[in-house]
Order: structure tokens, then C-alpha cells, then sequence
């Protein structure tokens, strides 16, 4: 299919949002740089957008160019997940402990988490997936993975479930966003009608943000984009798309460099438990309960 971007294309892009300029990107993927003006150019065509403002002092992300490349990460890193996973299988390795895990609870704590398990037991092998709330339910409840972290109001339907840690959503803007300079919190009705960058339904930061705004009796949000990851949300907003309610987590860095600026809101509580969850009516045991444990610590 023509149409679809090849993945060198995507991946010369984030680096050229790491990087701010197309050479040192092109010289990292071990291309010339009118060849990477090409593919650059290619891939635009392709997708109907300029990505990318080119100018003497370097190349510069567009704001469609930024949340382009907030997509184009989680799909290389869902190809190498891929690549993973095949080696896997081609070495026939069954996971020891097969987890899923929701996109925050992966990127920013299981890493620290699955360490700490490793440094007990070197030996031990462990099939991490990573997917929105509620398929990380939806696989704990077919069996296909034995434990399961996700963010959530509430433990879903027909699975146990422990609180392992707390995270909080807070709603941040760029820098120059009007609401940047405000002196007084948001109310919650302006939060609600406000048009916002959100995750898809089905993401643990959506599902406590809409559990929250109905708590509050202000009804459902509006959405101006939903996009599929953290990262691409978190993307869209630092280049000036909108607002957004993101993960604590997510956007700490982004906080201290002056990259998003945080807004107060009045009346509406959004802290929320990472839970871990296993089938109900099953004791936790052996892997899964020491990981369990982990994260509690």
C-alpha cells in the first residue's frame, strides 16, 4: 500500500524532534541529508501535512509535525515489541510471568518495578504488554496474562485487585496558552466545556477524568483530539494544540523546564489508585505476588 509511511520515514522524524535539526538526524540514521530531505518531504505528501518548518538555524516541528511524531513513537515501539517478541518465539521461551500493564504504569514505573524482580531472579523470564486500562482487564480476564496493572477509579468487573500507588491527573497547557496566566483556578464547568486533547476511551487517564467530571454533575468532556498515547497527547499540547489532563508522571519533566505550565482547577479531585489486578477467586502466587509486593514498597 502506498500510502502508508515506511518506518524509516517515521523514525527519521522523531529524531529530527530530538535533535531540532534534519542533519544530525540524517547522520544518526546513517543517511545524507538530501536523502533525508526526501523522505521528509515523502512522507508529508503522504500524509497531507507539513511536519516540519525547515529554516537556516535548524528544522522545527510543525504542531501537526509534533503530534505525528508522538504517534510515530508508539508505533516504532509497538514494531519493536513486535521484533521482541518474534525473538522470543524463535528461541521458544514461554514467559515465566506473562504481565500486562496500562501505558503510564509502563513507561514510568514497571521498568523500575520488573528491575527490582530480575535483580531476585535473574533466571526469570517476563512477557511485559503494553495497552490502554481496559485490555490490560480484558487479558487478565481471558488468562492470557497472569497479572495485570492498570489506572482506574475502580476495580473492574470480575477481577481482584490491590492498590499498588497513587498518581495524580493534572491539567496542563503550553506556556503561551491564555489559561498559563491565569491568576484564579479553573472551575470545573469551565474545565468540562473547555475543548481538550484527551486519550481514547477505554485509557485509565480518560476513564478518571470522565469518573470525576460525573462525580461533579458537570456531564461529559469535549473532546478537540483524541490520541491513542501519553506521549502523543503530551506532544500535541507542548506544541501549542490545547489543553490537556495528563498523568503527573507523564509530564513531570516537561513541568521543570518550562516546556507546560500546570493549572489549578476548583471543586474536582483528580487523584487516582494504580491498582494491580489478577482473575478474582485466585490467590496471587510465587512471580506475580513478590511483583505485587514490589510495587506496593
Amino acid at each position: 500500500m502506498a500510502g502508508i509511511p515506511d518506518l524509516e520515514s517515521l523514525r527519521l522524524l522523531t529524531l529530527v524532534e530530538r535533535h531540532g535539526s534534519l542533519s544530525a538526524a540524517a547522520a544518526e540514521l546513517g543517511i545524507a541529508q538530501p536523502s533525508a530531505s526526501k523522505r521528509l518531504s515523502t512522507l508529508e505528501r503522504r500524509l497531507g501535512l507539513v511536519l516540519v518548518d525547515r529554516t537556516r538555524r535548524g528544522s522545527r516541528l510543525t504542531p501537526a509535525g509534533q503530534v505525528v511524531a508522538g504517534w510515530a513513537q508508539r508505533v516504532l515501539a509497538d514494531v519493536s515489541g513486535l521484533l521482541d517478541g518474534a525473538e522470543a518465539l524463535r528461541a521458544q521461551r514461554d514467559a515465566e510471568l506473562r504481565v500486562a500493564a496500562s501505558l503510564t504504569v509502563a513507561e514510568y514505573l514497571a521498568p523500575a518495578w520488573l528491575g527490582e524482580l530480575r535483580r531476585r531472579h535473574p533466571a526469570l523470564y517476563v512477557g511485559l504488554l503494553v495497552m490502554n486500562s481496559e485490555h490490560v482487564a480484558d487479558h487478565v480476564r481471558s488468562g492470557a496474562v497472569e497479572i495485570g496493572f492498570i489506572e482506574s477509579p475502580r476495580a473492574p468487573r470480575g477481577l481482584a485487585s490491590r492498590r499498588v500507588a497513587t498518581d495524580q491527573l493534572m491539567v496542563v497547557v503550553a506556556p503561551d496558552h491564555r489559561w498559563a496566566r491565569r491568576r484564579d483556578p479553573l472551575t470545573i464547568r469551565e474545565l468540562s466545556t473547555a475543548p481538550l486533547l484527551v486519550r481514547e476511551r477505554g485509557s485509565g487517564t480518560r476513564d478518571t477524568l470522565d469518573h470525576a467530571l460525573a462525580r461533579a454533575g458537570t456531564g461529559s468532556i469535549r473532546p478537540l483530539l483524541e490520541l491513542g498515547s501519553t506521549a502523543a497527547v503530551r506532544t500535541a499540547v507542548v506544541g501549542g494544540a490545547g489543553p490537556a489532563v495528563l498523568s503527573e508522571l507523564a509530564i513531570r519533566a516537561d513541568l521543570d523546564l518550562g516546556r507546560l505550565v500546570a493549572v489549578p482547577v476548583s471543586g474536582i479531585d483528580l487523584h487516582r489508585a494504580l491498582r494491580a489486578v489478577w482473575l478474582a477467586g485466585h490467590a496471587l502466587a510465587g512471580p506475580a505476588a513478590e511483583l505485587v509486593a514490589i510495587a506496593r514498597r
